[in-house]
């Protein structure tokens, strides 16, 4: 059977995620931006948390892991490149690589660009991927370490995954995401639905991800730099695809 996911907001616009396996009782969270909230959801659900996944460095996505990990004795897994600046890590994976999760293989993504060492969790099985600060919502994050040609490569890498995979990313950064987008391609309809859909959900105090693939593919301008309309658009109908992003990801930089 499937994974069963919680979304567990955090601090002022973070995300942690819970995966709970019935079968054998294991339960990990994806990134602890703090301890209480993910601590509240577990007890709601009567859960015991067995695992910690950290997607990358960034004290919003592991400044919970020490304290959690004290009170549970949960197993914490990272990128093995970036050990140095994790937590101390039980088990250091690296792209390309798996291991087991209840009944599932868990597969590590190379997902660099806003952070070097940066990767996704993809648990094929549940459809699910654990993006953190690369893919997001109708976005993606800043490239604090990487390149455009390197993040692009890490795209195209999610991209790449089942359509129905559900893109679990780390903030809540949808609606700000939205009114950029459209100052892209002003003319998608999807993406113009989308933007409608996310104002109503954060209006009712709904989160707005995760999200499915496919719905990123049809509107996050990120994903979409290869596109010959959307480079004719930005008058850049000749130049790389990376360039092009690059160029999306300056915009939005000074949106």
């Amino acid at each position: 059977m499937p994974l069963t996911l919680v979304t567990v907001p955090c601090l002022s616009d973070n995300y942690a995620y819970l995966v709970h396996d019935a079968a054998s009782g294991a339960t990990a969270v994806i990134d602890v931006p703090e301890t209480g909230p993910v601590e509240k959801a577990l007890a709601a659900h009567g859960w015991e948390l067995s695992d910690i996944w950290i997607t990358h460095h960034h004290h919003d996505h592991i400044g919970g892991v020490d304290a959690l990990r004290n009170a549970t004795g949960a197993r914490v897994t990272g990128a093995k490149a970036d050990a140095h600046r994790l937590p101390q890590l039980d088990a250091a994976v690296e792209p390309g690589g798996s291991f087991a999760f209840g009944g599932e293989t868990v597969e590590v993504i190379d997902v660099s660009g806003h952070t070097v060492g940066h990767i996704a969790f993809h648990l094929p099985g549940s459809a699910l991927a654990f993006t953190g600060d690369s893919l997001m919502g109708l976005g993606c994050g800043r490239l604090f370490e990487g390149d455009p040609a390197m993040m692009w490569d890490s795209l195209c890498r999610l991209r790449g995954l089942p359509g129905d995979t559900l893109i679990c990313s780390g903030h809540e950064y949808s609606q700000s995401n939205a009114r950029f987008a459209v100052t892209i391609e002003p003319g998608n309809a999807a993406l113009a639905e989308r933007a409608a859909d996310i104002d109503a959900k954060r209006a009712a105090g709904e989160a707005t991800v995760p999200v499915a693939l496919t719905l990123e593919k049809e509107t996050n301008p990120f994903l979409r730099a290869d596109l010959p309309a959307l480079k004719a658009a930005l008058d850049m109908a000749e130049a790389p695809d990376a360039a092009v992003f690059g160029e999306i990801r300056r915009r939005k930089d000074s949106f």
